[in-house]
């Protein structure tokens, strides 16, 4: 199939099309795992995104169903340079996305793309399957809404609230697009979880008399979510809270501080990050926003930074029992070095 790829700024870039015909739409961003491609596309926070992969060669193991971080494929559309044709199990990648109606394109310059967003930062973009008008992609691309001016959360929240019961701590999850993993992990510890919508009020939350909050991932500006902001601030300082991802930046915020767009985001299984203590941890990451850490309150201490960067990438507060970070310690699409590391830190601080 013909298929095609505008962008805001007026790239347009012709490939094949796999899936399904129709168009999408999304800020157009790009990850570097070499594996774990069903883990990401899966994964509610790219929802609202077009993903693409910077490894030239994506499903050469196929669909695994074991893997997905989600009931379906969360991300708009998928770019890739080649798409395996005979992976080590099926259905294949292409095979997939015609079933389930979803849009790709192969054939393309991916590297081209990845120097452009990095030197331009993240864009809008339109994918056309089945068609390969350039002008129309572009314009489609102009006239969507910036990813800070619309509030993807409502789309990957739970729809009600739900109870995994465990014989350990019982935790309130306030779910703003939650992964699979997280709860995984969190079961691991035998934790019993009370997982609630994007929306829940505090008082609805504490009726469930959580020992601790746990605050998930999520798609677009964290400034978004309002709603989790002003429940997580009801209960700092009553119980331990914790946040992954979009969590530790809707924690700041209820604390007073700031978080800003990065320019093309860290999204990938080959992020380095320094922990205080000198010692330098391999990590999954998916974010476009990040929290300033000069706009932290004080007690506030940065425990984690991004060595490329300088970015942060955590941090706590003692006194008020808080531990977040940005990168994903649940993560199994690359190294898994932090996923002890953080939720044996977690649990150690609930009482």
């Amino acid at each position: 199939m013909k298929a095609v790829l505008g962008l805001e700024d007026g790239t347009v870039v012709r490939g094949e099309g796999f899936g399904a015909e129709g168009s999408c739409g999304g800020e157009l961003v790009f990850t570097t795992q070499m594996t774990g491609y069903m883990e990401s596309l899966t994964d509610p926070s790219y929802f609202g995104q077009i993903l693409m992969f910077t490894y030239p060669l994506i499903g050469n193991y196929g669909v695994d169903f074991e893997n997905f971080q989600s009931s379906r494929v969360a991300a708009m559309g998928c770019v890739v340079d080649e798409v395996c044709k005979a992976p080590a199990r099926r259905p294949t990648l292409a095979q997939f996305f015609e079933e389930q109606g979803l849009f790709g394109i192969q054939g393309v310059d991916t590297r081209m793309l990845t120097i452009r967003l990095r030197e331009q930062g993240t864009m809008r973009a339109a994918l056309l399957v089945g068609d390969d008008d350039g002008d129309r992609a572009v314009a489609m691309s102009r006239a969507m809404a910036p990813i800070s001016q619309t509030d993807p959360i409502p789309h990957v929240t739970c729809a009600a609230p739900y109870r995994i019961a465990g014989s350990g701590k019982r935790i309130a999850v306030i779910d703003l697009g939650i992964k699979r993993n997280m709860i995984v992990s969190l079961q691991k510890k035998k934790a019993d979880l009370f997982v609630f919508p994007s929306s829940t009020s505090a008082r609805e939350i504490a009726a469930c008399e959580p020992e601790a909050l746990f605050i998930s991932n999520g798609p677009g500006d964290p400034m978004m979510a309002k709603d989790a902001v002003a429940s997580i601030s009801h209960f700092i300082g009553e119980i331990p809270v914790f946040g992954i991802c979009m969590g530790i930046q809707t924690v700041a915020l209820a604390l007073g501080a700031e978080t800003y767009k990065l320019k093309f985001g860290h999204r990938g299984a080959n992020q380095p990050v320094r922990y205080s203590d000198g010692r330098i941890f391999i990590t999954t990451q998916n974010h476009g926003f990040c929290v300033n850490a000069d706009t932290l309150p004080e007690g506030c201490r940065v425990n984690y930074t991004n060595v490329n960067d300088g970015t942060m990438e955590g941090f706590e507060c003692t006194d008020l029992s808080i531990l977040c970070v940005q990168f994903h310690p649940e993560a199994y699409g690359g190294p898994r070095d932090t996923e002890s590391h953080f939720f044996e830190a977690l649990f150690r601080r609930i009482p």
